[in-house]
């Protein structure tokens, strides 16, 4: 099994770097440190990652509507020109 893609022996040599120069009293100190930049990273990408989706999502469709209440309702006694379907004033062919 390749768990860390075939470079263990180099991990394990910085691993002991690091124990050398920082010792083992500063190592938890270091670990919490790294832990909590990790976090903060984690954080701080998912919050870009929802602005940018949220600036970039189209708005939702808007509802279709029914015939009846897509096409006007001509009042008695009016003079004004009613939209034929195709959404123009001008009588057809």
């Amino acid at each position: 099994m390749d768990f860390f893609g075939g470079h263990l022996p180099e991990l394990i040599i910085v691993l002991i770097v690091i124990l050398i120069i920082w010792g083992p009293g500063k190592l938890p100190d270091i670990g919490s440190a790294v832990g909590r930049g990790i976090r903060e990273f984690r954080k701080a990408s998912a919050e870009t990652r929802d602005a940018v989706r949220t600036a970039t999502a189209t708005p939702e469709e808007p509802v279709a509507t029914t015939a009846a209440q897509a096409a006007p309702v001509a009042q008695p006694g009016s003079e004004t020109p009613q939209a034929g379907p195709s959404g123009s004033d001008a009588a057809g062919p």
